[in-house]
């Protein structure tokens, strides 16, 4: 089932062509209507083609207008102001899109003819750190959109490219064998809280002590000498991280699949063989470097991409150009997508334009998006930290998250089961964490607060999973066999509440394929919060049960319950049948 505004651009595209047979390609531009006053949707191309054509915009209108076959699809169109049209859809036609909804598992939305090869690197801690509050966005955004692009029916790799190799761990594996010998050998456990206090004992040595720094060095080129007692040592720590790792992210629900820099380590010298036979590299002050238009730094100068380091090391640069390179040519991808903080622009800005020069990446072929957002920011607006000033463990996070929503729903329902409740609570707070966060515009930094979150009004997570039920609620009071009514039931929207809700739920596929492509979560959540709002107004005024509209009407219900779910899923977001 295509989406309103693909229908609506089929129909003007034709009628343009018919109107102005000697336009070539004209540009069909449908939006929604801002205010129901103006119908449902807008034409909004007339006054593009008045240089083109020489003709005033609102004359252009009225010649397309003329052409257009409204068939099963429009009730009506008007011309307003300069040009614009203003189009409303028959409510037939509307019911009939909801009732493909309300009867396919797929909600109507069509499977792509070419599945894409979508990778979406995301989360991306650091072997021997927490995850903190500051993995956070990453971790919940790029789930959502590996989520979104499953559900559109592409081949999706999740990838979580974890910092596993390099110069921390030479010295972190020096520490360990002069100072805790019995972890490495097997004799004594450990867990990642042990490993992060270590971690900082041997930075502060690596950077105080000369000869240890030396060591850590030497324990570097053992390590990438695949050298039998470093690499068992290297795997030992990456274990006891990953243990804490999964933890997490079994709690958030997200699935990855693991390659850390340590996987792109042997394709680093043929990187540079590479880019030195096509000439890209210039050396300057002992490192190999790559030089490219448009880079500077604040004097003006040229700023160099540094891919092999003075001392023949390599770095952060070097690694993701081998990412870059190998998700193209092995992996197959057709859309590469990248999560950082805003932090890291200019990092992939090089990287993008080295690998184009370097004829990995052609920008025509592969779509390439380093998705970037903001800081979380405490009530005070700075980052969010505990009250000692340290930055908040991830897990921390979430185990008061679900503590307080334990919290409020024993204040709300005393006498739900104990049992009832954890289980409950742990859906509402994670759901609450990450609904949060999605809700808001990637792009900028967001205040972190537990009490507005788990509020049970306004735009949360809470509120939604609330509306959710309360379609369930409707179902389970009526008795209706809900399959048989799915079978045979007809919907039919006249009603205004009726209308509105239809029209709402069929621009659910228009949504999907917005947030494809920008990238953008927040859409989804404003759609969904605005879905809940034109249910309970459709509930405040036409009744269901008992009313001679009943089946159509519960099948309505049944929609907006597969929508909210579908889209809820998407956000990472679990609905709960009660609570």
């Amino acid at each position: 089932m295509k989406s309103l505004t693909e229908n609506l651009k089929v129909k003007f595209e034709e009628a343009t062509k018919k109107a102005f047979p000697n336009l070539e390609s004209p540009v069909i531009e449908i939006s929604q209507s801002k205010q129901d006053k103006f119908g449902h949707y807008q034409f909004n191309s007339a006054m593009k083609m008045t240089k083109l054509l020489g003709e005033n915009p609102r004359k252009i209108a009225e010649q397309i207008l003329g052409q257009v076959e409204t068939g099963d699809l429009i009730e009506k169109m008007e011309i307003a102001g300069p040009g614009f049209i203003n189009i409303t859809l028959k409510d037939s036609f509307l019911s009939n899109g909801v009732q493909v909804m309300a009867t396919d598992s797929h909600l109507g939305i069509d499977l792509p003819e070419n599945k894409q090869r979508v990778i979406v690197e995301f989360s991306s801690p650091n072997i021997a750190k927490q995850l903190h509050v500051g993995h956070l966005r990453s971790t919940i955004i790029g789930d959502c959109i590996a989520r979104l692009f499953e559900f559109l029916g592409h081949d999706v790799l999740r990838l979580n490219h974890i910092g596993d190799w390099g110069t921390a761990f030479g010295m972190l594996i020096a520490y360990l064998k002069e100072e805790k010998p019995d972890i490495l050998s097997g004799k004594e456990g450990t867990d990642l809280n042990h490993l992060v206090e270590w971690y900082r004992a041997s930075k502060k040595q690596f950077d105080e002590d000369p000869d240890f720094k030396k060591r850590s060095q030497l324990e570097v080129v053992a390590l990438q000498s695949l050298e039998s007692k470093s690499v068992n040592a290297w795997e030992l720590i990456c274990e006891i991280s990953r243990k804490a790792f999964v933890e997490i992210y079994d709690l958030l629900d997200i699935r990855q699949n693991e390659r850390g820099e340590s996987f792109y380590n042997p394709m680093l010298p043929g990187i540079i063989e590479d880019f030195e036979k096509k000439d890209l590299i210039r050396v300057s002050n002992g490192a190999k470097c790559v030089f490219m238009d448009g880079f500077i730094n604040r004097e003006g100068e040229p700023l160099p991409m540094i891919i092999q380091k003075s001392d023949g090391g390599f770095n952060y640069e070097t690694t993701d150009v081998a990412a870059l390179k190998h998700r193209i040519e092995d992996e197959k991808a057709d859309r590469i997508i990248v999560l950082t903080d805003l932090g890291q622009s200019l990092h992939f800005q090089m990287v993008f334009k080295a690998c184009e020069l370097a004829g990995y990446y052609d920008p025509e072929r592969v779509r390439v998006d380093h998705v970037t957002f903001g800081l979380v920011l405490g009530a005070d607006g700075k980052k969010f930290r505990t009250r000692a000033g340290d930055t908040e463990p991830l897990i921390d996070l979430l185990t008061t998250a679900i503590e307080k929503a334990d919290q409020v729903l024993q204040e709300r329902k005393p006498e739900m089961p104990e049992d009832q409740r954890h289980e409950l609570a742990e859906s509402i707070g994670i759901g609450a964490v990450k609904y949060a966060d999605l809700s808001c515009s990637r792009t900028g930094d967001y205040t972190f607060s537990y009490d507005r979150m788990l509020r049970f009004e306004g735009n949360t997570a809470a509120f939604l999973m609330y509306a959710y039920v309360r379609v369930a609620g409707i179902k389970r009071k009526i008795g209706a066999d809900i399959e048989e009514v799915r079978k045979n039931g007809k919907i039919s929207l006249e009603h205004p509440s009726e209308v509105a809700l239809g029209l709402h739920l069929l621009r659910f596929t228009e949504v999907l394929n917005q947030v494809a492509n920008d990238l953008l979560p927040n859409r989804l959540c404003e759609y969904l919060f605005e879905l809940a709002g034109k249910f309970n107004a459709f509930y405040r005024d036409c009744p269901v049960g008992g009313s001679k509209e009943q089946d159509s009407r519960l099948l309505l219900c049944e929609t907006v319950a597969l929508t909210m779910q579908k889209g809820l899923h998407i956000l990472g977001v679990e609905t709960v049948e009660k609570m």
